[in-house]
């Protein structure tokens, strides 16, 4: 279905000339977040720096545009990475990326519970 989905969104770019957007799946965030990233962030925590976690608190503190676009502003750090977090731009594909943020955002709304 992901791949009818990107061929379809190919089609209305290349006719259209414009980019269609699709809805991040954070369903199936959760399961990308489990396989990559859960092994640091474990019910939203940070076992390499407790400071930095993925509450909603602290990821309004350091990440840098969250107020501009939280999931745009967690899909750029798991992009690019920073400090002690390695960046994912070449391991995850973009709908990949922008799954995992729903996720995250999704969780960080509800505390982690």
């Amino acid at each position: 279905m992901r791949r009818l989905l990107s061929l379809i969104a190919l089609c209305l770019t290349l006719v259209l000339g414009a980019t269609p957007s699709f809805a991040a799946d954070a369903d199936h965030g959760a399961q990308i977040f489990s396989a990559n990233c859960a092994a640091c962030h474990m019910g939203g925590g940070n076992v390499v720096n407790a400071e930095r976690t993925l509450k909603k608190e602290a990821l309004e503190s350091y990440l840098a545009n969250y107020s501009a676009g939280h999931e745009e502003a967690i899909q750029y750090q798991v992009t690019n990475g920073k400090n002690a977090m390695p960046a994912f731009g070449g391991k995850l594909s973009a709908g990949d990326i922008a799954d995992v943020a729903a996720y995250v955002e999704s969780m960080s709304q509800k505390g982690w519970a």
